[in-house]
């Protein structure tokens, strides 16, 4: 029953549909295969370095509009719990690393980024739209995949992060 009403609780707040999967994709309930991210900052990190905690994962590009708008909401919700209750992590799925750079510098995201311009991530994550989050266990879980955009620091998201990752969250 716990689990019928937080289903509804987040059908009602956050977009959640069923595309087809991309090769290699990794659905709701598997467990994220282990891969190099390569970091904007000049470091490389995997799955594995954010386990542990809880971890969101957004995937985004510097040409896509609803990505553009929801980054701020991305930034606010990562200033506030990145590293504390879970971890807040971006995937670039932009063609060009420049385009991604600019992108975040002007911005001004904090939390880590990471270009995928080869589709890995991308397929693996089954962002065949974008933006998409993907909320994952302390293990490498996944347990949600959000699609759209959102208002990320809003009371209602955060309510249901918290609900998701099953952690209890001020706002």
């Amino acid at each position: 029953m716990r689990n019928i009403i937080l289903i509804f609780f987040l059908t009602s707040t956050l977009s959640i549909t069923t595309f087809a999967a991309t090769p290699g994709e990794v659905g709701v309930g598997g467990l994220l295969r282990e891969v190099t991210l390569n970091g904007f900052n000049g470091k490389t990190n995997t799955f594995n370095d954010f386990k542990g905690k809880p971890l969101l994962i957004n995937v985004w590009a510097s040409w896509c509009g609803p990505c553009r708008a929801e980054m701020g909401s991305l930034e606010r919700l990562a200033q506030r719990y990145n590293g504390k209750e879970f971890n807040v992590i971006g995937i670039s799925t932009d063609d060009y690393r420049n385009r991604a750079e600019a992108f975040i510098k002007e911005t001004k995201i904090s939390f880590d980024n990471f270009l995928d311009s080869k589709l890995l991530l991308e397929n693996m994550l089954g962002a065949n739209t974008i933006p998409l989050t993907i909320m994952v266990d302390a293990d490498g879980r996944v347990l949600l995949k959000a699609r759209g955009a959102y208002e990320w620091d809003s009371p209602e998201i955060i309510e249901a992060i918290g609900k998701v990752f099953q952690i209890t969250l001020e706002h």
